[in-house]
């Protein structure tokens, strides 16, 4: 099996997202969805930003790698009564499926980011956005202090090297990375913008329950905690872990999550 799509239908993202859905919403209104648009939403899990842009009258396609994704999401569009949100299985690096300048606006908000091959996905999106229109991704960022940057940090060092060739995910959250991906694709850098924005992750529960989704649904954390287990170490993680997800919560309810997470937000104009 593809190692890509194999790690995101190991967990089960959809119990981390739903702690994401009110910053998704409010993502898509302000990236200028209108009624009658087509959209891509690239590794769009089960429709966290898909499903707003629908319900804004937009004819919505959400791609994702991963199958149990893909029927979340087309179940959730179905209960919400959206006939223009339709979810199908793809490839970031490969959108064989789709024509070119088939959309008004790509979109991919912590997805196409995990892809493994960056100027592939770049170039993808590219071909696939109709001149004139937009291609806009939100991505994690190396070294951030919030919480998803600081996970991907600690769990890294409990997990063995990378294969030879692996290319990180983060530096999608480094803008002369994305520069020089769109720009392989043909788009000048003047047509790149870049501002960073945050994403909050609320729930009605302790932040320490919220680990528990990461470590038993969330497939980096889950392959994190199996590798340090072999290495008796699983106690060291869980201990780093709780502390951060402690001193990261702002909510003045120590039984609720309320976590905040700085992301890169990238503009391409095609």
């Amino acid at each position: 099996m593809n190692p890509n799509k194999a790690l995101w239908e190991k967990g089960d993202f959809t119990q981390l997202a739903a702690t994401m859905r009110e910053s998704g919403k409010k993502l898509v209104s302000q990236i200028g969805v209108s009624s009658g648009m087509d959209i891509l939403d690239l590794g769009c899990g089960d429709g966290t930003t898909a499903i707003p842009a629908a319900q804004l009258g937009a004819n919505v396609l959400g791609v994702d790698i991963a199958s149990n994704l893909v029927a979340a999401g087309n179940s959730r569009a179905k209960a919400a009564g959206l006939p223009n949100c339709k979810f199908q299985e793809g490839d970031a690096c490969d959108l064989q499926d789709l024509k070119e300048n088939s959309f008004d606006l790509s979109l991919s908000v912590f997805g196409a980011m995990f892809a493994p091959k960056p100027f592939d996905v770049a170039k993808e999106m590219v071909r696939v956005t109709r001149f004139g229109g937009k291609i806009i991704m939100g991505n994690w960022i190396p070294g951030d202090p919030t919480l998803v940057a600081q996970i991907l940090k600690i769990c890294s060092a409990y997990t063995p090297p990378p294969p030879e060739g692996f290319i990180s995910p983060m530096l999608w959250g480094v803008e002369d990375h994305v520069v020089e991906r769109f720009g392989a694709a043909g788009i000048p850098k003047e047509n790149i913008s870049f501002t960073r924005d945050t994403f909050l992750f609320e729930a009605a529960f302790s932040p320490l329950h919220f680990l528990d989704k990461f470590r038993n649904f969330y497939g980096p954390t889950m392959n994190a905690y199996e590798a340090a287990e072999k290495e008796r170490k699983s106690n060291a993680l869980q201990e780093e872990l709780e502390i951060l997800f402690n001193a990261q919560n702002q909510s003045p309810d120590k039984n609720k999550t309320e976590i905040p997470a700085t992301f890169l937000k990238v503009t391409v104009q095609c």
